[in-house]
């Protein structure tokens, strides 16, 4: 029986194994290293985030993301975007140096047991362990908006969904959403040749500022200090204070998790946008049918105005919702007993074990606890050190066999929730 099992190798999970082993902690990652940074974003993407900002985590901060960068004889500087291709480069360069070997299959199911847990592989081994870990990314929680979730996949899509666009070359292509998926994509689909629009709620987009230079009077620092989520207080204080975060009222929590940075386009991505993809603002998608040729989209503005527009594709910039009903990996049992937060997701403690004693979430899960950071890499640091703590202390405190553990579920006081 391992002492812990880790469910996924984006990220957060590469991150968790790497202290965990660091930790001497007998252990098993399970998942295909960076895969949805490899096979679900279209080729030509760049991170958001600053490069200083997205590093990996490993206990003693030696496999960061200039260092890959500086072996490759790459540059990773402030205010430089980084391909998406090299940031999924650098995290299999340090899963191989940071990392023990991962265990590329898949798990299809994760279930409690008397004793600690059981995972189910894809090709049907049952594997045992006293506490899992699960970081499983963001793909099981793709938003699509209602009207659309019954058309065939060759009519709509999500954005998560191509790692290569080039099957809509020559297309007429609507893009809804006004974050950076959104834009980003419809930048790279114009630049392909595709007829483009992005259609979205907001009556204007927002587009991030260029970041002012690293190096600042002290004065200019303190006004607008840099920050892993942008400049300005508010988001150093997201980015640098989780455990500071968690303590905020469940409703204050939820609210700034479901709307602080919000939709927005990266400054370099609007020169490509702003020329050359029609706009449909103010609008939203009210009624979708497939129709000869592709989709028929009814659409309202916030008077009220209907408008009718035919497209061959429809992709679903919409984000993702990381709630517990989405969650399943986890057994119909397992994740019936789990306690929940006003948002539906689960809840967690101060060291990300769910009210079940011995499961622990990471990444965007738990951000309704511990704020936006978690649905950016930058969170990763944070989480791993936290985690492996937590877990360390839940192998302390496992009962011996035999011993069933009461997971605390909903309206139960679950186990951390004992004054600090």
């Amino acid at each position: 029986m391992y002492d812990l099992l880790v469910v996924g190798a984006g990220p957060y999970g590469l991150s968790i194994a790497s202290h965990a082993a660091a930790a001497g902690l007998n252990l098993r990652v399970l998942g295909r290293p960076m895969a949805s940074w490899r096979t679900h974003m279209p080729r030509g993407m760049f991170l958001k985030s600053e490069p200083w900002a997205s590093n990996l985590a490993d206990p003693d901060g030696r496999w960061r993301l200039d260092a890959y960068c500086a072996t490759r004889r790459l540059t990773a500087r402030h205010a430089e975007p980084i391909p998406v291709e090299t940031f999924a480069a650098y995290g299999l360069w340090f899963a191989r140096n940071a990392v023990p070997e991962v265990d590329e299959r898949m798990v299809s199911r994760v279930a409690a047991r008397p004793v600690g847990f059981a995972a189910f592989t894809e090709d049907g081994e049952v594997l045992r362990a006293r506490t899992v870990a699960l970081a499983v990314g963001v793909m099981p929680f793709a938003e699509v908006p209602s009207p659309l979730r019954g058309l065939h996949p060759a009519l709509v899509t999500h954005s998560s969904s191509h790692s290569d666009l080039g099957r809509f070359r020559g297309k007429d292509v609507t893009v809804i959403g006004g974050g950076q998926a959104a834009l980003e994509t419809a930048a790279l689909l114009a630049e392909q040749g595709t007829r483009v629009r992005v259609l979205a709620r907001a009556e204007q987009l927002r587009w991030n500022d260029v970041p002012p230079p690293g190096q600042r009077p002290w004065w200019r620092s303190a006004r607008t200090p840099h920050s892993a989520l942008g400049c300005g207080w508010r988001n150093w204080f997201y980015a640098e204070c989780p455990d500071l975060f968690r303590r905020l009222p469940e409703s204050t929590r939820v609210s700034i998790a479901a709307t602080a940075l919000g939709p927005a386009g990266a400054w370099w991505v609007r020169g490509r946008v702003e020329p050359v993809v029609e706009m449909l603002l103010g609008r939203e998608v009210a009624a979708a049918r497939a129709v000869p040729g592709g989709v028929r989209l009814e659409t309202v503005s916030r008077t009220g105005g209907p408008r009718s527009l035919e497209t061959e594709h429809v992709v679903a910039a919409t984000g993702f919702r990381g709630t517990l009903d989405r969650l399943g990996l986890l057994s119909a049992e397992l994740r019936g007993s789990l306690a929940t937060t006003a948002d539906g997701s689960p809840a967690v403690g101060r060291d990300f074990e769910s009210s079940h004693p011995g499961l622990f979430l990471a990444g965007l899960l738990t951000a309704a606890a511990f704020g936006p950071s978690m649905r950016f890499v930058h969170g990763a640091t944070f989480t791993a050190a936290t985690l492996v703590r937590g877990v360390r202390h839940r192998l302390h405190t496992t009962p011996p066999a035999g011993k069933i553990p009461v997971p605390a579920g909903r309206g139960r006081e679950a186990p951390w929730k004992t004054p600090l």
